[in-house]
C-alpha cells in the first residue's frame, strides 16, 4: 500500500485545560477528497491550523509523505507540497490575477526579488501562470484585479495561487464561504479541475457540496472524532444525525 500523503496520528490541542483537539487521526491518499465537517466549535478549524503548522500539537504527530513535520514550519510544509486556502480571501486586491499567480510560482522558486523584471526573463513562469489559469477556467480574468472581481471569482483565484505552489496536499477552508448561489457553479467547476493525483481535504458547511464532493467524510464533535467513512455511511450514523446533520440528512 502507497504511503499517505498525509497521516495524522492521535493529535491532541490544549489551550490550559480546556482540549480541543482529542486523539485525531487521519489518513489521505493520493487522488482522495475528505470533507471535514462538524457543528460550530468542533474544532475544526484548529486541526487545519495544526496540519499546517500555525499551531502547534500539544501531542500526536503530523506526516507528510512518511516525513515527520510536527515541528516543522508552515514555510517548510508549504515546500513540502501541503498548501491551505483560508475562509475569508487573503489577495492583494490591486495586483492583476496573472501577476498574483506569477508571483507565487516565483516565491515557489526562490526568484520573488526578480519577479519585477521584464517578464520577458521569466518565460517560463509566465507559461505555467498561465497553464494553471487555463485549467481552472480563468483567463478571461486573467488581468482583472481582485477588488473589481464577484466574490466567487476571488475565490478561484485563490485556488489558483495554491496551485501555483504545487501542492500534493491541498487543505480548502470553506471555499464556499461568502459565495453567492449565483456564483457557486464556478467554484465548482474549478474545483472538477484539479488534478487527480492531489490529495484534498476541505472543511465546508454546506453539506450538499461535502455529499457530492467527496470520497470520505470525517465528523468532529468536541474536538473528537464522532465518525470517518464514506457518504453514505455518515448520511446513515445515527450518532451524527444527532449531533449535526439532523434528521432531513438521511431522507
Amino acid at each position: 500500500m502507497r504511503t499517505p500523503l498525509l497521516e495524522i496520528q492521535n493529535l491532541n490541542k490544549a489551550f490550559g485545560g480546556l482540549k480541543v483537539t482529542r486523539d485525531v487521526s487521519l489518513s489521505l491518499r493520493a487522488g482522495e477528497r475528505i470533507g471535514l465537517i462538524g457543528p460550530n466549535g468542533a474544532g475544526k478549524s484548529t486541526l487545519v491550523n495544526l496540519v499546517t503548522g500555525l499551531l502547534p500539537p500539544s501531542s500526536g504527530t503530523v506526516r507528510l509523505l512518511g516525513v515527520d513535520v510536527t515541528r516543522a514550519g508552515q514555510a517548510e510544509r508549504v515546500r513540502r507540497g501541503l498548501v491551505r486556502t483560508f475562509q475569508v480571501t487573503q489577495l492583494a486586491p490591486t495586483l492583476t490575477v496573472r501577476s498574483q499567480v506569477e508571483l507565487a510560482i516565483h516565491e515557489r522558486e526562490g526568484t520573488v526579488r526578480n519577479m519585477w523584471r521584464p517578464a520577458s526573463r521569466f518565460p517560463v513562469h509566465a507559461e505555467e501562470a498561465r497553464a494553471i489559469l487555463a485549467q481552472l477556467q480563468m483567463l478571461e480574468i486573467a488581468d482583472e484585479r481582485p477588488i473589481d472581481l464577484a466574490y466567487g471569482q476571488q475565490r478561484l483565484v485563490e485556488i489558483a495561487i495554491a496551485m501555483a505552489l504545487r501542492p500534493r496536499v491541498l487543505l480548502l477552508d470553506e471555499p464556499m464561504a461568502g459565495v453567492p448561489s449565483g456564483e457557486r457553479q464556478v467554484v465548482l467547476n474549478a474545483l472538477a479541475t484539479l488534478p487527480p493525483t492531489l490529495g484534498l481535504l476541505m472543511i465546508e458547511h454546506d453539506m450538499d457540496l461535502i455529499f457530492s464532493f467527496a470520497h470520505r467524510i470525517l465528523v468532529l464533535a468536541e474536538g473528537a472524532v464522532l465518525a470517518d467513512g464514506p457518504p453514505a455511511e455518515i448520511r446513515r450514523h445515527a450518532a451524527v444525525q444527532q449531533a449535526y446533520l439532523g434528521t432531513e440528512a438521511a431522507r
